[in-house]
């Protein structure tokens, strides 16, 4: 039952992850369309535009509990990734690990 619940909000969070990618893919596509070229915006652009100072203190938790190396290169690597790209991985992988199999009750 415990394993049910799990794949279940698995499920749910893949599906709320692919919204953001589809209205973060969306955002990105405006923007191209406004510039009149493309215009990729980076997950950590959108982070610094949404609220600075969290982008700010997560680098500065990372580096100082964790290890610097994980913030350079790690999540300075994934912070230039698209935006859209960032959510639509593990939604993916969500989506697909909750799915329910045909015929399966359980």
């Amino acid at each position: 039952m415990a394993m049910r619940k799990t794949k279940t909000v698995g499920w749910l969070l893949g599906w709320l992850l692919l919204a953001l990618a589809l209205m973060a893919a969306g955002a990105e596509a405006v923007a191209s369309l406004r510039a009149g070229e493309w215009q990729p915006m980076a997950l950590g652009q959108l982070w610094y535009d949404l609220d600075s100072g969290s982008i700010s203190l997560m680098q500065a938790v990372v580096q100082r509990y964790l290890h610097p190396a994980i913030w350079d290169p790690g999540v300075v690597a994934v912070l230039q990734w698209p935006a859209w790209l960032v959510a639509l991985i593990p939604a993916a992988v969500l989506l697909l690990l909750g799915r329910r199999r045909r015929g399966s009750f359980s």
